[in-house]
């Protein structure tokens, strides 16, 4: 019996008495939650994880994704991504690796880290394809349930499966055009193998069996977003939108089935399209918790995107995005570095809180940082900090000679004065 079974019988398991207690509310709001398919528990009977409840009512989780490239193949830097994202306070983590021994990459990684970690399965079905057989469309598609068990053997807790592409969600790309092109690259797998082979995908063709891997394994499923928009002209097309609604009708059946399923949303979103995305998806899903691609709101920040992302994921999260997949400066750009996860993540993680104090009201921290700024109370703004050893850093590196005080005003201090001032009165 899976979680999620649990969950629609009345059971409250440890792990939802753990998330109820980390996110601040009751066993049974949670137990609800996951029943009606608006809270899941990412978990795997091959490894204990670091819980994390994701959707309606808690916090606003974070994703970090790693992995190699078909150019640069380094699996001890992609394990130090995966414990600098976890240092940054990242929830959860996927591991996309699309270059060398998959199995041991995926292996090395979740051996290094705590956090739930997801997978994108056919990168390596059809990459392996292309090894063996010279192009991608030669996939045979055995190989995609295959890998997709083995993935899971290794205690791969979500994966997001391309199950939304369909031949009327191509008809769709194919009769508007794009201004950015088709920018997912398991959309672009799948959309190749299938008008070369004139076939389905058999990612939709065989959802059923799909959802026997899933729940044998107890893989939490996220439902893939192949048809993207990868430019802010493109977004909330037809193409997107029937996958969208193909993904929420598959999304209730594998509930029904005892699956826990998230929803993934678009990546490149002008501002005034955010709260249509979020509220559309969440209609059409049934508050399915949504993972959120960025967004990125503007194409030509090459460099800032993880500024540009953050900016569309605090939007985002104020309209009820349960789930923030991370981007960072070398979006667009290059493979990440190390320091390009961290700061990935804490722009996340800063956008994710910036939304929270709208959706779920949390901003009493922010008020405790205001009376420590009041009171130059350095110790307790350092404390309160989403980035406290970078705070320090940048103090100490330019400590005024007033130590109550801060080099930006130096003996101008409008909080030190006017505190002065009021004591002398007394």
């Amino acid at each position: 019996m899976t979680i999620l079974e649990d969950a629609k019988k009345g059971i409250i398991t440890d792990e939802m008495k753990a998330v109820a207690k980390a996110e601040g509310v009751t066993e049974d709001f949670i137990r609800r939650g996951m029943a009606q398919g608006r809270i899941v528990i990412p978990i795997s009977p091959y490894r204990d994880v670091k819980l994390c409840g994701i959707g309606q009512g808690l916090r606003t989780k974070v994703n970090c994704s790693i992995g190699t490239s078909s150019d640069i193949v380094d699996v001890e830097m992609e394990v130090k991504k995966a414990k600098e994202g976890a240092r940054a306070g990242a929830d959860t983590l996927m591991e996309l690796s699309t270059g060398g021994d998959f199995y041991d990459i995926r292996r090395r990684v979740v051996e290094a880290t705590p956090l739930s970690v997801g997978s994108v399965p056919l990168y390596q079905a059809f990459i392996e394809a292309a090894r063996k057989d010279g192009a991608v469309i030669h996939l045979k598609e055995d190989d995609l349930f295959r890998i997709t068990e083995e993935q899971a053997k290794l205690g791969t807790n979500f994966m997001a499966i391309h199950t939304g592409i369909n031949t009327e969600t191509v008809k769709r790309l194919q009769n508007q055009g794009r201004h950015g092109g088709l920018c997912s690259r398991g959309g672009a797998f799948l959309v190749a193998w299938m008008l070369h082979n004139k076939k389905e995908n058999p990612l939709y063709s065989e959802f059923d069996y799909l959802c026997e891997i899933l729940k044998e394994h107890e893989v939490t499923l996220s439902t893939g977003n192949g048809m993207r928009a990868g430019a802010v002209h493109d977004a909330t097309d037809r193409a997107q939108v029937q996958e969208l609604i193909i993904n929420a009708e598959l999304g209730d059946k594998a509930h029904e089935q005892g699956i826990q399923v998230i929803v993934e949303g678009p990546g490149h979103v002008p501002l005034d399209q955010i709260e249509t995305n979020v509220k559309l998806m969440k209609s059409l899903s049934g508050n399915k918790p949504f993972y959120m691609l960025g967004p990125i709101v503007t194409d030509i920040a090459p460099g800032y995107d993880d500024r540009v992302a953050a900016i569309g994921a605090a939007i985002s999260s104020m309209h009820g995005a349960d789930f923030i997949c991370y981007v960072t400066p070398a979006e667009h750009l290059a493979l990440p570095t190390v320091e390009d996860v961290y700061e990935g993540v804490m722009s996340s993680r800063i956008a994710a809180h910036i939304g929270d104090m709208i959706k779920l009201g949390k901003t009493e921290r922010d008020k405790e940082m205001g009376h420590a700024r009041r009171d130059l109370d350095w110790d307790t703004q350092f404390a309160l900090a989403m980035d406290p050893e970078r705070a320090r850093k940048i103090r100490s590196e330019r400590m005024p000679a007033d130590r109550d005080a801060c080099t930006m005003c130096g003996d101008y201090c409008a909080l030190k004065i006017v505190h002065d001032y009021i004591k002398k009165r007394d």
